[in-house]
């Protein structure tokens, strides 16, 4: 495996001349600004004096613990990626870091350089995804719940369509699949046009049956039903001055989208009930999980509706083909929903983050933002795994083995995540046959991660896996 060139800011502290040699070889050509040093005091000095995307550390060092050096940086910058280097005998105190800040800790010596390079390769990721956090924040503000968050090649392509289409007012359609972010965009593209200081008025189309989307749209005159006892007006009154977004436009029935197709040729409507013309001067963007062309050939969307509106077209991705943007989501939420319930849940293990970009995600956008939720409410303060997320590759196998005995399980949440873990791992390790390595690759968490795990919970995996082949 070879490293990427990567525009990237790396110390790393060790007085071993060949643990020195070995970082200089494998980083040297591969990172902007590569330092190495041998003590804590030039460690101090350096880290004084760069910002660094990534700080690699020796455990023991002849001037002190790299340990403590870890908690110094950790005060200063509290997402400062920095990863261990220890002994076998120290694997605990490590841990026990990890649950404090620390990205991952290696093990000496390093049996595998690839694993290694990988591990580095994904802290400098979440740095940088840290920072596209922070730039968000700055942009949008803290309480921003609408993270335009992504620099995959597709979203790159999609923001440059929307930074040349959203001055123009005219009409667009954006197609994606539900949970994908069509209202985020439409949310963007208003505040990127000359309407921005008007209303955008967001329409659900297929959340209404047909006679209360029309009331909605068009409002309604005092007596103008049962039930209408005051004149109130529409989304197309409201929008005037604005933006109009119609989401899942395909929904809308026949008779609607005959009165849609004339209040956007004539710029006129009535409300229900009323007998004089109205005007509403809205730009309009609409949204569909469904092919418009494919729905016109079923007889299901009106061919002149469908040429009206389909004037700039804009594809928005799925998350699973922008996986570099999942891991940048997935903190988003995670400081969003920490701040949201006053909680100070994660970081996100090694493992979780390999889960999460390698789940398919069907719902998309919003079932990452959900499943981040979830981790946080069920959190007690601490790291969030895989498990955590739902994403746990073994999580059947172990519901399986736990079902005994279901009206006497434990009701303390402390008590039942562990005896989940027990089983899962004990799945885990059976399926494996007992070898770490594939243990590791089946559950998408980091070997020293799956080391520490099963330690903590005295399980011997090659009896285990004498017990799978048994």
């Amino acid at each position: 495996m070879m490293m990427p060139m990567m525009d990237a800011r790396v110390l790393v502290v060790d007085d071993d001349v060949f643990t020195q040699q070995l970082f200089r070889s494998l980083l040297e050509r591969q990172v902007s600004n590569l330092q190495i040093v041998g003590t804590l005091d030039e460690a101090r000095k350096a880290f004084r004096l760069t910002d660094f995307n990534l700080v690699i550390l020796d455990q023991r060092l002849p001037d002190g613990n790299g340990l403590d050096f870890f908690t110094e940086i950790h005060a200063e910058r509290p997402r400062q990626m920095a990863m261990l280097i220890t002994g076998y005998a120290d694997v605990h105190d490590a841990v026990r870091a990890v649950r404090e800040g620390l990205f991952d800790y290696l093990t000496k010596p390093f049996e595998n350089l690839e694993e290694l390079e990988a591990v580095i390769i994904k802290a400098l990721e979440m740095d940088r995804a840290y920072r596209e956090i922070k730039d968000l924040r700055t942009i949008f503000g803290e309480d921003s719940d609408q993270p335009v968050v992504g620099t995959s090649p597709k979203i790159t392509q999609l923001l440059s369509k929307i930074r040349l289409a959203a001055p123009l007012d005219t009409t667009i359609v954006m197609y994606g699949e539900s949970g994908s972010g069509k209202e985020v965009f439409a949310k963007l593209i208003h505040s990127l046009s000359e309407r921005s200081k008007g209303p955008l008025v967001t329409v659900n189309c297929g959340a209404l049956q047909e006679s209360l989307l029309e009331a909605a749209l068009f409002g309604y005159e005092k007596g103008a039903f049962t039930g209408a006892v005051k004149t109130t007006s529409g989304y197309l009154d409201r929008a005037d001055g604005g933006t109009l977004f119609l989401d899942e436009i395909t929904d809308m029935s026949p008779k609607l989208q005959v009165s849609l197709l004339r209040v956007l040729q004539e710029r006129k409507f009535d409300r229900l009930g009323g007998t004089v013309h109205r005007t509403s001067d809205f730009r309009l963007i609409c949204a569909t999980n469904k092919s418009l062309e494919a729905e016109v050939k079923a007889g299901r969307f009106r061919p002149d509706l469908y040429y009206r509106i389909n004037v700039m077209a804009l594809n928005i991705p799925a998350l699973r083909d922008r996986r570099e943007d999942i891991t940048p989501l997935a903190l988003y939420f995670l400081s969003h929903f920490n701040k949201k319930f006053g909680k100070n849940a994660g970081p996100f293990t090694l493992g979780a983050i390999e889960a999460m970009e390698a789940a398919p995600w069907p719902g998309n956008i919003r079932q990452l933002r959900h499943a981040v939720e979830r981790a946080v409410v069920i959190n007690v303060g601490g790291l969030i795994g895989p498990v955590d997320l739902g994403l746990a590759g073994m999580a059947g196998e172990a519901g399986e083995e736990g079902e005994e005995g279901e009206a006497d399980a434990p009701l303390q949440f402390r008590q039942a995540r562990d005896d989940f873990d027990r089983a899962y791992f004990r799945a885990l390790l059976k399926r494996a046959g007992g070898n770490m390595a594939e243990a590791a690759r089946l559950s998408g968490i980091a070997r020293q991660n799956l080391y520490a795990h099963v330690n903590k919970l005295g399980l011997d995996a090659a009896k285990l896996g004498l017990e799978a082949g048994a």
